[in-house]
């Protein structure tokens, strides 16, 4: 789509017209769509992943969903209306919904219980290391090559990592590097695993399955908001004294996602020094989790103050804290499950938490276009002190099931 053609189709502006703030303001809520169409499909997308990798495995399970969501970016430098951008985006969010389920079942595999915390903290860190790449690549691509540019390029480096992962990984047991005393080491705190197979309405009976969906629900579509908006809050926030453009932002995005890797990292580790201390998983994950929130809550002075430097800070904080509560999130699928549904469970989460997404991305940029960013950063503030609440009515305390149990529902 070129510039001409975006601002004639989507803005219903002449060519070399200056934009106006209502043509701003009409990006805002056509942003807010396309990026509730992806939205969409991922929450489709966790679904059908999850319930596909427990029965095809992680390798090959994930091996498609790679496929899927690198074609989708590629064929994003194609598209030539709004409608397009849309099911580029849709195709994009289906493909990319496998991330997750994989990555959870491939820690729950590899990771005796214990260490899973740190182990998704570290698994956490590294999806945002993509991230970093882009907001220092991403910029020079486009003022050097076009917009078109970093979607093939980004692209085509998804179909690099298909070969690395069909290559080199491997279930415990199938690899020949691993000694018996290792295998030992990470199967020495599980159950032996029963391969019956559970529906997603069995695992929607559980208590442990809404405890995680609502964690996923209220938190994700805070992360998602992050993503998206904001390089425009930067970019077009009057109160702050420095804005950012495409030669920019690359620096502030740097730091705000390197803090994020760290906050992911730390509060794993957090929680795998509670539990060597002795503390219970329960009280291990869940003050952890209150940690996590309580630092996010200051965020909603980002939309008043004037410093970007404070802005940045408070973001960077809410963001790391983020990460904190996700990697502590994503251990409740292979906490409380055996092994053989953990993907599935992680799909019925994901969906939740990107049915979230979708219903803040249609309403975020109108919203903003209203009366500013503030409420979006007080929805922000309030959202994981909420969720906490409500998970530990939910479960007070953190019990797994075991797989006799679902073997005798089965019957």
């Amino acid at each position: 789509m070129t510039d001409e053609l975006f601002r004639k189709e989507m803005l219903d502006l002449a060519p070399d017209a200056l934009l106006t703030k209502e043509a701003t303001d009409r990006f805002k809520v056509l942003y807010g769509d396309v990026d509730a169409a992806f939205k969409f499909a991922y929450a489709i997308g966790f679904l059908i992943a999850g319930w596909l990798i427990d029965r095809i495995g992680t390798k090959r399970g994930f091996s498609i969903g790679i496929m899927v969501w690198s074609l989708a970016g590629m064929l994003t430098a194609f598209v030539g209306n709004i409608a397009g951008l849309r099911w580029a985006r849709a195709l994009l969010g289906l493909g990319e919904a496998a991330n997750f389920p994989s990555s959870i079942k491939t820690i729950s595999e590899w990771f005796p219980r214990r260490e899973r915390s740190f182990a998704n903290g570290l698994f956490n860190a590294g999806a945002n290391v993509g991230i970093i790449l882009t907001a220092l690549a991403v910029p020079y691509l486009i003022l050097h090559f076009g917009w078109r540019s970093s979607f093939l390029v980004t692209g085509a480096l998804g179909f690099l990592l298909l070969a690395l992962w069909w290559f080199t990984y491997s279930k415990p047991e199938r690899n020949p590097k691993l000694s018996a005393d290792e295998l030992a080491y990470i199967r020495s705190d599980e159950e032996e695993i029963s391969p019956i197979k559970v529906s997603w309405g069995r695992l929607l009976g559980y208590k442990q399955t809404w405890a995680f969906a609502v964690g996923k629900f209220m938190a994700d579509p805070i992360w998602w908001f992050y993503m998206s908006w904001l390089p425009d809050f930067f970019n077009s926030n009057d109160a702050l004294d420095q804005k950012l453009d495409l030669k920019s932002f690359g620096i502030p995005f740097l730091i705000i996602y390197v803090v994020s890797d760290a906050g992911s990292i730390f509060f794993g580790w957090l929680t795998t020094q509670f539990m060597n201390l002795g503390w219970s998983a329960n009280r291990a994950r869940k003050t952890t989790m209150l940690i996590c929130a309580l630092c996010v809550v200051p965020i909603f002075f980002a939309a008043q103050t004037s410093s970007l430097t404070i802005a940045i800070a408070l973001i960077a904080v809410a963001t790391a804290a983020h990460q904190g509560w996700s990697a502590n999130m994503y251990t409740f699928a292979s906490d409380l499950f055996p092994k053989n549904v953990v993907a599935s469970v992680t799909g019925i989460g994901g969906m939740f938490g990107a049915v979230g997404g979708i219903l803040l991305a249609l309403l975020a940029g109108r919203i903003i276009t209203a009366f500013g960013y503030l409420p979006m950063f007080i929805i922000a503030s309030c959202a994981y002190l909420i969720a906490l609440g409500i998970i530990h009515l939910i479960l007070p305390k953190l019990e797994p099931i075991k797989s006799e149990e679902l073997i005798q529902e089965a019957v």
